[in-house]
């Protein structure tokens, strides 16, 4: 068997360097995702060195737009978006249109044909689910009013991408690319068969989808097998995306968004999203890793006005927008600035858009290449106008004093909806054994805060009158929004070792003399934990043995008892 091949150089190159420079941006406190495209550009074959299979990079790429969609479904929530349906639904149609409209403007001002310009604009409207999601995570704004909107907002983006990946290829041949161009008559006609095709997919997908994927994922977790369940939520994710391909004639990544956003319904779909994440992370690398590849970063030097064109537009035409449109419904300046901070960036659909119109011919390379800067240079700057922001955001709240009024409350405030607390416990992670901790913890009358990941369980929390935040107890300033400085006890009853690790050592940064207890499966993590000061390290393992143990002891020194007597 050779030992070299196109696809696992390609795969193993990409992996390696997205790692690399991926961990350089996350040191430099960027998105981890510039690390990949950079990775992307140096085995491209516009560098020296090696360079990858291209053909094969767009083919693992369409794997990972898949699994990306599925993603986004999976945490799509229609909730959210009718919380704030008033302002996201209009507001978002309406910053779309003004952002593709000055997308196809300069399009016009260089002489690109309509086509070019209207894939271009698109590109340009739409802002990155990674980028602003990390971001509002990281400032613990996701809860507030604020954050609701930019999530809605950001929503109804995406399925307005999605129809849009539906709609172009139809209406290719009438924008000049692939495709014949069609008469008003014949252009209606593909319309009504496409959006047809659409309605027929959403019908089945709704009818038949909503009872047949639950019940796949139930039949397959009552066996117990771990490793055949994650296979089933793969096979789901890629066995829908293809068949909403062949069978409907709609794109891949619709059958994937459908597929994710049924089985977010489920009560299985928390732990679907967790077993899917290893694969759905590492084949989102491999397609940023794949849109790098395609970037000529010359272009930086070759048409260098154009691309201060094109940031312009995405770092202060569509922001500016938004902006306004925030203020026109009425929203104070606060909630109208982070708003605009957080679309002031584009990325994976706006890769994805670039990608079909190049493969339509409706994008010329130098287009797809000032997408692609405009992404990498937005994505760069994002982090400095966020900052920006955070300083301007005291003199805001004192001039307009509370603006998220529904996710605050008299005794606390927008971050921190409870009051101060002293010598109480910090409980990370509510999962099944962070539950049973708190039923503990609630019926002795001990005061405690729980830092989760999942936005339903913090709502239920906070519905139920316990402290909670939402966000990775991680991330910088959570266990600072926890007290966790006054803190008695910190109890991480996560299994991510590496994260319970960060958490641990930023603790002891904050509170030397908290009283640390963490989890783990095996004495090598309770050496890591112990490492990096966890007071306490308790290994389940270990805990049920010594109690099977015991119970055999216990009743073999009864038996001898009883016998003697």
């Amino acid at each position: 068997m050779p030992h070299h091949t196109p696809l696992i150089s390609t795969i193993v190159a990409g992996l390696v360097l997205a790692f690399i420079f991926g961990a350089v941006a996350n040191r430099l406190r960027l998105p981890p995702l510039v690390g990949y495209l950079v990775a992307g550009i140096a085995i491209g074959p516009f560098t020296p060195g090696f360079v990858g299979d291209l053909d094969l990079a767009g083919e693992l790429a369409e794997i990972g737009v898949i699994l990306l969609m599925f993603g986004v479904g999976l945490h799509f929530s229609l909730d959210d978006l009718l919380a704030v349906k008033g302002i996201a639904i209009p507001g978002a149609i309406a910053q779309i249109a003004l952002a593709t409209l000055m997308g196809v403007g300069l399009a016009w001002a260089i002489g690109w044909p309509i086509g070019e310009g209207v894939i271009f604009g698109l590109a340009l409207s739409v802002a990155s689910t990674v980028v602003l999601l990390t971001a509002l995570q990281e400032r613990r704004l996701v809860e507030t009013k604020r954050g609701q909107i930019a999530v809605g907002w950001l929503i109804v983006e995406d399925i307005a991408m999605v129809l849009a990946l539906v709609l172009i290829p139809a209406l290719s041949g009438l924008l000049g690319g692939k495709g014949e161009s069609l008469t008003t008559q014949q252009l209606m006609m593909t319309l009504a068969a496409t959006l047809g095709k659409v309605a027929a997919f959403v019908a089945v997908m709704l009818v038949v989808g909503r009872r047949l994927i639950p019940w796949i994922l139930e039949r397959i977790a009552s066996t117990g097998n771990r490793e055949l369940f994650r296979l089933g939520v793969l096979a789901i994710a890629l066995g829908f995306a293809l068949g909403a391909a062949y069978g409907f004639g709609v794109s891949f990544a619709l059958g994937a968004f459908f597929a994710g956003m049924i089985l977010s319904e489920s009560e299985l779909s928390h732990r679907a999203a967790e077993e899917s994440l290893p694969l759905r992370d590492a084949f989102a690398v491999l397609f940023f890793v794949s849109v790098g590849m395609l970037f000529d970063p010359f272009i930086l030097v070759r048409e260098p006005l154009l691309v201060f064109a094109t940031v312009f537009v995405i770092v202060v035409g569509k922001s500016l927008a938004a902006a306004a449109i925030v203020r026109l419904f009425g929203h104070p300046m606060r909630t109208a600035l982070t708003i605009s901070v957080s679309l002031a960036q584009i990325g994976e659909f706006s890769f994805i858009l670039a990608t079909l119109g190049m493969s339509l011919e409706l994008l010329s390379k130098t287009g797809r290449d000032l997408i692609l800067a405009g992404a990498i240079l937005s994505i760069l700057l994002n982090p400095l106008l966020f900052g920006l922001l955070d300083r301007m955001t005291p003199q805001l709240k004192r001039r307009e004093g509370p603006v998220d009024g529904s996710a605050a409350s008299p005794a606390g405030t927008e971050d921190n909806p409870w009051p101060a607390m002293r010598d109480h416990v910090v409980l990370v992670g509510f999962g099944r054994v962070g539950h049973l901790i708190a039923a503990a913890l609630t019926e002795q009358q001990r005061p405690f805060v729980v830092i989760e990941d999942q936005p339903e369980v913090v709502k239920a929390l906070r519905a139920d009158g316990i402290p909670a935040l939402y966000g990775n107890a991680a991330a910088p300033g959570m266990l600072e929004a926890a007290h966790a400085a006054d803190a008695r006890w910190l109890l991480i009853a996560i299994p991510q070792i590496l994260e319970a690790g960060q958490i641990i050592e930023h603790a002891r940064k904050l509170n030397p003399h908290v009283e640390v207890v963490a989890r783990a499966h095996s004495s090598a993590e309770m050496l890591h934990l112990e490492k990096h000061g966890a007071t306490h390290t308790i290994m389940g393992e270990r805990e049920i043995a010594e109690g099977m143990a015991s119970l055999v002891l216990e009743t073999g020194t009864e038996r001898v008892a009883a016998s003697a007597a």
